[in-house]
């Protein structure tokens, strides 16, 4: 049903916001692991998008660690999950996510770090939007889940990962952003339902 949603949604802000035709990617639900053209996967490495397929692949068994291990319950958590998979796509589609990787490859593995954070937290602002405009048009967001989508942001943020590992907390290795960061992006979508609000690449205050 999230994808669903996000197949109108985005359509909707592509034609009103750039004037282009939006091209949904396909899901790949998997369980234990899968290959895809971006290589392997398995439950540890989490869902990922590959541009190469335009495809999300989310492991199901992520959604019962999201719960029972890291404490981000709730099925809009999930959906959450589902959502900022669509956003890698999002970037995908609009020539980010392909000219920001390609800087990825030519630079230190810090500066690398850095720029998948800004990746990172512009789809956690896409997702925001698609969260307002999915309980704008479907009212399909009931009391409480932008809660879980904000406590689902913030459990899985470098530092609380980090801490909750017991390592110190080392913000060179960062490659999704705090969970403040986290959280401040995926409200300035929500609170904007534009496109433009979330230029991660243009601010120096993530």
């Amino acid at each position: 049903m999230t994808l669903a949603d996000t197949e109108e949604v985005w359509a909707d802000v592509f034609a009103s916001q750039i004037g282009d035709t939006y091209t949904p990617p396909t899901l790949v639900l998997f369980k234990g692991a899968t290959q895809s053209p971006c290589g392997g996967a398995s439950g540890a490495s989490g869902p990922f998008y590959c541009p190469a397929d335009r495809k999300a692949y989310l492991d199901t068994e992520f959604f019962v660690t999201l719960e029972n291990r890291l404490g981000a319950g709730g099925d809009f958590a999930a959906a959450y999950v589902v959502a900022h998979e669509v956003a890698h796509h999002v970037q995908n589609e609009l020539g980010i996510l392909g000219q920001a990787n390609r800087i990825r490859q030519q630079v230190s593995e810090a500066e690398s770090n850095a720029i998948s954070v800004r990746i990172e937290l512009q789809a956690d602002c896409l997702s925001g939007i698609w969260a307002r405009l999915a309980q704008d048009r479907f009212n399909s967001v009931e009391q409480g889940d932008i809660a879980e989508a904000m406590n689902a942001a913030a459990r899985i943020g470098d530092d609380t990962l980090q801490r909750n590992a017991g390592r110190t907390v080392q913000p060179h290795t960062f490659t999704y952003g705090t969970s403040q960061q986290r959280q401040r992006w995926f409200w300035t979508g929500y609170e904007t339902m534009q496109i433009t609000s979330c230029n991660t690449f243009e601010t120096d205050n993530l």
